[in-house]
C-alpha cells in the first residue's frame, strides 16, 4: 500500500489500476513532467479525468491547457471524453485553450496571462504541451531563450506552490544540443514530479523517476492498454 494512501487529499490519478496502486496520482502544489512516448495520450487523459465528477474518480474542475507545441487533439479529447460516458461537446467546453506559436507568445502567457486568468475560474489543473520545443528556434538568441524558459519554469512552479493548482507539462527531450541539454536541467530541476513514459517490447512503460514523499518505481502494462480504450480505467 502506498505511503499516501491514508491521506484524505484530492488527487488526479492515471485511471490506470496497475499504476494506481503504487502511484495515487498529482495532487494541488505538484508541478508534474511527463515525457517520452505516450506523454501526449496520458496528457489528454488526464484532462479529462480533471473534469470528471467525484463519484468517477475526478475532480469535476476546469483545465487550462497551454499548448505550445499545437497538439491540442479535439479528436482525441473526445474520444477519452466518450470513453468515460462523457458528451465530449461539455468536456471540451471546459477546457480553455490557449495557443502558442512562438517562445514569446508561450512565455506571456504563462508569465501574465495564467495568473489572473485561473484566479478568475474554478481551473484546478493547468496543462503545458510540448513546454520546450518554441524555445529551441535558433532565431531566439540563446541568452534570450535561457531567460525566458527559466523564468516560464519558475512561474509554473510558483502557481503550482502558492495556488495549490496541479501543473502538468509534456516535454520532448533534444539532447543533441546544448540550449536543449540546459533546458532539461532547468525543468527538471524545477518540478518535483517527473515520469517518463515508454514503449518497450510491446508493453507501455511508466516511471516515476522523482516524487517528493514516494519511491521511483518502474510499471509495465500489457500491449492492450496502448489503445485509448484500454488506457482508460473503466468507470
Amino acid at each position: 500500500m502506498s505511503v499516501l494512501s491514508a491521506e484524505r487529499v484530492r488527487r488526479l490519478s492515471l485511471g490506470v489500476p496497475v499504476v494506481d496502486d503504487v502511484f495515487p496520482g498529482f495532487e494541488g502544489s505538484d508541478f508534474g513532467v511527463l515525457y517520452g512516448e505516450g506523454s501526449s495520450l496520458m496528457g489528454f487523459v488526464l484532462c479529462v479525468r480533471c473534469i470528471l465528477p467525484p463519484d468517477l474518480h475526478g475532480l469535476g474542475c476546469d483545465v487550462v491547457f497551454v499548448d505550445g507545441g499545437n497538439s491540442f487533439s479535439p479528436y482525441l479529447v473526445s474520444e477519452v471524453a466518450r470513453g468515460y460516458g462523457l458528451d465530449p461537446r461539455y468536456v471540451l467546453e471546459r477546457i480553455y485553450v490557449s495557443r502558442a506559436f512562438t517562445a514569446y507568445q508561450l512565455s506571456s502567457l504563462i508569465l501574465e496571462k495564467l495568473e489572473p486568468f485561473i484566479d478568475r475560474h474554478n481551473v484546478v489543473l493547468v496543462f503545458v504541451s510540448d513546454i520546450a520545443s518554441l524555445f529551441l528556434d535558433r532565431d531566439i538568441p540563446k541568452r534570450e531563450a535561457v531567460d525566458l524558459f527559466t523564468k516560464v519554469c519558475s512561474k509554473l512552479a510558483d502557481i503550482a506552490a502558492k495556488k495549490g493548482k496541479i501543473v502538468l507539462a509534456t516535454y520532448n527531450p533534444d539532447r543533441a544540443s546544448r540550449r536543449g541539454l540546459f533546458f532539461e536541467a532547468v525543468l527538471f530541476g524545477r518540478c518535483n514530479v517527473l515520469v517518463r513514459l515508454g514503449i518497450k517490447h510491446g508493453s507501455l512503460t511508466f516511471t516515476l523517476q522523482d516524487h517528493p514523499r514516494v519511491k521511483p518505481f518502474t510499471v509495465e502494462l500489457p500491449k492492450a492498454n496502448l489503445t485509448l480504450t484500454k488506457f482508460i480505467e473503466e468507470a
